[in-house]
């Protein structure tokens, strides 16, 4: 957590050119077609970084104990983090259906998510986290 009292789930945007799963040198990213959602093929990956290198929002990250990485693989569909705040009637997240426009403009590192979200909360008091 970057900032005290925002937790907030760090989500694929489902690039189009999936360059994530490009860039992975041992094969282990794949694509769940009825989804879109990028999966981990743990018995191939390494968690050697470059899914995340490559990626605009910096999604993937390295698990502390298992050192394979972890994507948000939508709950196969049914993602609970968006059941979770629309119950919650926070309504920051909702599940879009892939259009026209292009999804890497969605994609944003932990950080400016995180700022985002804590200058909502605290205001401008929120700038001495950062």
């Amino acid at each position: 957590m970057l900032v005290p009292g925002t937790e907030f789930p760090h989500l694929c945007t489902q690039c189009e050119d999936y360059p994530c799963i490009k860039t992975c040198p041992f094969k282990a990213l794949d694509v769940n077609e009825a989804t879109s959602a990028v999966v981990v093929n743990i018995e191939k990956c390494t968690g050697c970084g470059k899914c995340i290198e490559a990626c605009p929002g910096k999604v993937p990250f390295v698990h502390p104990k298992t050192n394979k990485i972890l994507i948000c693989d939508l709950c196969s569909g049914d993602p609970q983090c968006v059941k979770v705040c629309q119950e919650g009637g926070w309504n920051c997240l909702r599940m879009v259906e892939r259009g026209d426009h292009e999804f890497k403009l969605f994609s944003r590192v932990p950080e400016e998510t995180a700022k985002a979200l804590a200058t909502k909360l605290y205001g401008e008091k929120a700038e001495e986290f950062f």
